[in-house]
């Protein structure tokens, strides 16, 4: 089979509202022009329709500790998934469950590629009237070495380049302030290093220090920081963004002559709140597995899911993972070896 005509590898169990949101999803994905393989216990699926079916028996929960899990649970959905990537039954694997647990699958079934020092996720951030700014990592390394967040920022302008089609991404370093020198021992010394960088030989742009009002103003494509500052600077956007939707909502509902005008401001606001709808991005990849590794949120809706799934299949059809080895190569061969 080619590469196009392969399923994405579906954890059917993971996800807060799994399996009845998954399976739905998937069945909107392959509506879509998707192939599909989901990856769960067949009894607990329901109506898959023409959707396959991969049979695991074992589930890793959402609060389960991820390596621990993923070595003793071998026949749960997330490995099963992971290693169907692996033997070249899919082209690419989704979640929507344990986090940690994916990531782990992902590094112990399918492998890093060759010369990077540690994954990253990758995390699409909204921005009115442009393609998203990335933000890496958001969670998979809690703490980070100077010479990763180089790497990382090389990993986002591949992908920014392949999923948002930014010829010549801009890169910044996510800190405290945009003169030179804010920031921690980590921010300063990973600034060193990345304006050593000939980022014009690798088809990018360096523009210095970006602040976290900056992530959705598209001041830079590829926002690079640690995993532990990336994870709070998601969830208090997501929470934030939440947030106000619900209040400007309850607001334009708030009595029966701002009601009224719901007619002509619905419209208005659909699309600023779909810009903001984290679900309309698809999902977060782990940027440098040797295959197509995507995260989708936990309370993700079946639409959502949907969303992931062609967002999976788009990323694998065009090679990412290629693409992100030549860079990686590249780096390598120009003396750039991150610490492993």
């Amino acid at each position: 089979m080619t590469g196009s005509t392969l399923p994405v590898a579906v954890d059917a169990m993971g996800g807060d509202f799994a399996p009845e949101a998954v399976v739905e999803g998937a069945k909107l994905a392959f509506a879509a022009g998707v192939n599909v393989l989901l990856v769960g216990r067949p009894q607990e699926l329901g109506d898959t329709g023409d959707l396959q079916v991969l049979p695991a028996t074992e589930v890793i929960e959402m609060g389960a500790e991820p390596a621990t899990s993923v070595r003793r649970l071998k026949d749960s959905s997330i490995v099963r998934a992971a290693e169907a990537v692996r033997d070249g039954q899919a082209k690419a694997l989704l979640s929507a469950g344990n986090t940690g647990a994916a990531m782990a699958a992902s590094l112990l079934r399918m492998g890093r590629i060759k010369g990077v020092a540690r994954p990253a996720i990758a995390v699409p951030f909204p921005v009115f009237g442009a393609a998203p700014t990335t933000l890496l990592d958001c969670g998979a390394n809690a703490q980070c070495q100077p010479e990763w967040l180089v790497q990382f920022g090389r990993l986002g302008v591949v992908y920014n380049r392949v999923r948002w089609s930014v010829e010549r991404p801009r890169v910044g370093v996510l800190t405290i302030g945009e003169e030179a020198g804010k920031g921690n021992d980590l921010v300063k010394e990973a600034c060193g290093l990345m304006e050593a960088v000939d980022w014009d030989a690798a088809g990018a742009h360096y523009v210095g220090n970006v602040e976290g009002r900056d992530l959705m103003a598209g001041v830079a494509d590829v926002v690079v920081c640690d995993g532990f500052t990336g994870n709070v600077v998601l969830k208090s956007l997501e929470g934030l963004m939440a947030v106000a939707q619900e209040q400007l909502q309850r607001a334009l509902r708030s009595n029966a002559q701002v009601a009224a005008t719901a007619s002509v401001v619905d419209p208005v606001l659909a699309p600023v709140f779909r810009t903001l709808d984290a679900g309309q991005t698809g999902a977060a990849m782990l940027l440098g597995t040797r295959g197509v590794c995507m995260i989708s949120h936990g309370s993700s809706s079946a639409e959502t899911i949907a969303h992931a799934i062609g967002t999976a299949s788009k990323l694998a059809d065009e090679n990412v993972v290629g693409s992100l080895r030549t860079a990686v190569e590249a780096a390598a061969e120009l003396g750039h070896h991150p610490d492993a």
